[in-house]
């Protein structure tokens, strides 16, 4: 979680059950754009950046002269905060043009506020650029479509777009993994900084993750001094050397790992089998020497330290470290339970009761375990199919795309 490029965020919708349709409904559904794979909460949201980031490939603008506003004007209303020329006050198309620009570029400020800002400007400059900018007007020609339309206004153009395109770019997701700088709704994004400090606080949700992953190889878990996790093919076993049938080169192995602190695989094969010294000396200045084909010796050690490791005995970590496995610990011996006041010491055929008992029980046990070893090798048809159903709004969660090595 300390370096980005190591994981990936994803956005995940959660379903409920719809009791009316018996479907199942996104509490709050996803959308993304194909022209820039972009997320967004609704399909309207979508729509307009993408109209507005690809219009040339959809619509074609022409400029169109026609005539001005009659009439003599001496002043004109400006935004003060954009600048941008709204018209006489008197003029026809002024209120309009206001709550446009309002509603478009600063929605967040009451309109009465944002109304107080507009400044009244006399000058001749500054109403003869607004007479020559409401001098001509835009058409759009549509492109991309069977037979070309031209549409007078953008109100137009908004919606030839939703009814011609939007369906075919625009399309609900269950699941979506957006490009690491692309930009996100306020909510989405909201939600992806607080999910990323939790995970950085205590990554439980990628440690599942990657414990799934793992687990679905048929990696193992293990603690190493009862504190850090690591992942192996095999879990630590200890292996008796001294009391197992195994070859002089598995207990060279294991010596030499015991009495050689933080050995690794290329120490371990030099020292039990050394290479061969080479026939010739490099030539300076040559090329490189072909490497050296490993020996006999060198081949069995490997293939005994690749048996060790498999089975857990000998522990390859990814620094190339080689550890065995401990010894356990002796479990201690429980202390015998006092007899209770009045109790009677068992008779003898109390005992031999007792005994026939206990051997039941252990047939018992036996049949469990065989019982729980051919459920595991029962087949996945088998097994019952799990049935679960969340209530809650879009999931962002953190999957890894490079996994840390471990061993």
């Amino acid at each position: 979680m300390q370096k980005p490029d190591r994981y990936t965020v994803g956005f995940k919708v959660i379903k409920r059950r719809d009791e009316a349709t018996k479907k199942d409904v996104p509490v709050q559904p996803l959308f993304v754009c194909n022209l820039d794979d972009t997320l967004w909460l609704s399909e309207a949201a979508a729509a307009e950046p993408a109209l507005k980031a690809h219009f040339d490939t959809f619509y074609q603008t022409q400029k169109m002269p026609c005539d001005p506003p009659k009439g003599v004007w001496t002043l004109v209303a400006q935004c003060g905060m954009s600048g941008e020329l709204l018209g006489p006050p008197n003029f026809h198309g002024y209120q309009e043009k206001l709550r446009k620009l309002h509603a478009e570029r600063f929605s967040r400020m009451n309109f009465d506020m944002y109304k107080s800002r507009v400044k009244i400007v006399k000058d001749e400059a500054i109403v003869k650029q607004w007479t020559e900018s409401v001098s001509f007007r835009f058409e759009y020609t549509a492109l991309n479509v069977p037979e070309p339309k031209v549409l007078q206004s953008m109100d137009e153009v908004r919606a030839h777009f939703a009814e011609v395109h939007q369906a075919a770019f625009i399309k609900q997701v269950d699941a979506f993994t957006p490009k690491a700088d692309a930009k996100l709704p306020a909510a989405l994004q909201t939600l992806m900084r607080v999910s990323l400090d939790k995970e950085k606080r205590f990554p439980i949700r990628i440690a599942t993750a990657l414990s799934n992953t793992f687990a679905s190889m048929g990696l193992q878990f293990f603690k190493r001094d009862k504190t850090v996790v690591h992942v192996a093919v095999a879990r630590p076993h200890y292996l008796d050397v001294e009391n197992s049938v195994v070859s002089e080169t598995t207990k060279k192995i294991i010596e030499h790992i015991n009495t050689n602190a933080g050995t690794n695989r290329k120490r371990l094969v030099e020292t039990l089998a050394p290479s061969p010294a080479p026939a010739e000396a490099p030539v300076e200045g040559g090329a490189a020497p072909a490497p050296t084909p490993l020996t006999a010796e060198q081949q069995t050690v490997l293939n005994d330290l690749h048996w060790l490791i498999h089975q857990g005995h000998v522990i390859e970590f990814a620094s190339g470290m080689l550890e065995t496995a401990k010894k356990p610990a002796p479990r201690p011996t429980p202390a015998p339970k006092a007899s209770k006041k009045g109790e009677k010491p068992a008779a003898a055929g109390d005992a031999t009761a007792a005994e026939a008992a206990a051997a039941s029980a252990n047939e018992t046990v036996a049949a469990a375990d065989v019982a729980a070893s051919l459920a595991q090798e029962a087949p996945a048809e088998a097994a019952a199919p799990e049935a679960a159903s969340e209530a809650a709004a879009p999931a962002a969660e953190t999957t890894p795309d490079n996994p840390p090595q471990a061993a």
